[in-house]
């Protein structure tokens, strides 16, 4: 398959008073396009810094991150925004919601720094709606949905531009189970019918089972990649 993702060699540190914390410590990993990877490991083992690195929201301290054989660290700021804008969507745990938008204006988000016709982004958030199941909330606000609603719309905010890559970070974290395997059936469906790379974290064992490619991280490392 193709390579949509590569790292080399890549090391992030974070200094803090007194010492030196390596989130990351010589990655080397592939993600073939179009695949669907999971990555496990416990707290603090560099699971939501890969993402970063992946997502251009941070740049890695040594090696490469690259992604369609261009490499991030070399992209400027603006280079990196455009990057995130047109061929990224971020799923989070928290969501990540306006609270004060409706459910259709915070899925409109990414049409902003386009300027994109009113009309135009509203109908392209509504049919994004439309398939996650969410077009009767479309006029709601966060604090009027439940967990599992909001975390629909968030997808549907992710994928809107139709990004090539989806990054979820614990997308199933706050939802109780029956939720979350709600959830999950939803990515499935969109990973088949949109072919996007996904590339998500999670500690939970159920989802690491269900993954069709597994990446085991400890301590900044990957231990182990298996493909189902």
């Amino acid at each position: 398959m193709e390579t949509h993702i590569q790292l080399k060699r890549v090391t992030r540190l974070f200094q803090k008073p007194g010492e030196t914390i390596r989130a990351l410590d010589g990655v080397d990993l592939a993600i073939p396009r179009g695949s669907w990877s999971v990555i496990v490991g416990v707290s603090g083992s560099g699971k939501s810094t890969l993402l970063s690195l992946v997502g251009g929201l941070d740049r890695a301290t040594e090696g490469e991150v690259l992604v369609d054989g261009r490499d991030l660290s070399l992209l400027s700021s603006d280079e990196l925004a455009e990057y995130r804008r047109t061929q990224v969507g971020f799923v989070f745990q928290s969501f990540s919601l306006i609270p004060t938008f409706t459910a259709l204006e915070n899925v409109c988000l990414p049409f902003i720094p386009y300027k994109s016709a009113r009309r135009e982004a509203e109908q392209k958030a509504w049919e994004m709606l439309e398939k996650v199941g969410m077009a009767s909330r479309a006029n709601h606000l966060p604090g009027e949905m439940s967990g599992g609603e909001q975390q629909r719309v968030a997808i549907a905010r992710a994928l809107v531009n139709d990004p090539a890559l989806l990054l979820a970070d614990e997308p199933t974290g706050e939802l109780d189970r029956a939720t979350g395997e709600k959830v999950l059936d939803l990515l499935r469906h969109l990973h088949e019918e949109r072919g996007v790379t996904i590339l998500m974290t999670s500690h939970d064992p159920s989802i690491a089972e269900q993954a069709p490619r597994l990446i085991h991280l400890e301590d900044g490392r990957v231990t182990a990649c298996v493909t189902r």
